[in-house]
């Protein structure tokens, strides 16, 4: 990974909890196309991710500790 990128992700780690989810929700923006998002397309995702919250909230599924992830990303240099 860039040193450049590893300094980014060490700032970033360093925001509240709100603070990173703003950051990625702007940079998740930074990739769209400029093209108007198709409202299926937009109540599909959302869809999506209140149903991976509720299996999280119902212990259907095993989350991974972020530490253990981070690890992993970084190991892949």
């Amino acid at each position: 990974m860039a040193t450049q990128l590893t300094q980014v992700i060490n700032d970033a780690l360093q925001l509240s909890d709100s603070e990173r989810a703003t950051l990625v929700g702007l940079l998740i923006e930074s990739l769209e196309t400029g093209e108007e998002a198709d409202a299926d397309v937009e109540a599909a995702w959302a869809a999506e991710a209140e149903r991976r919250w509720n299996e999280i909230e119902s212990g259907a599924v095993k989350t991974i500790p972020w530490d253990e992830v981070r690890a992993k990303l970084l190991r892949k240099e």
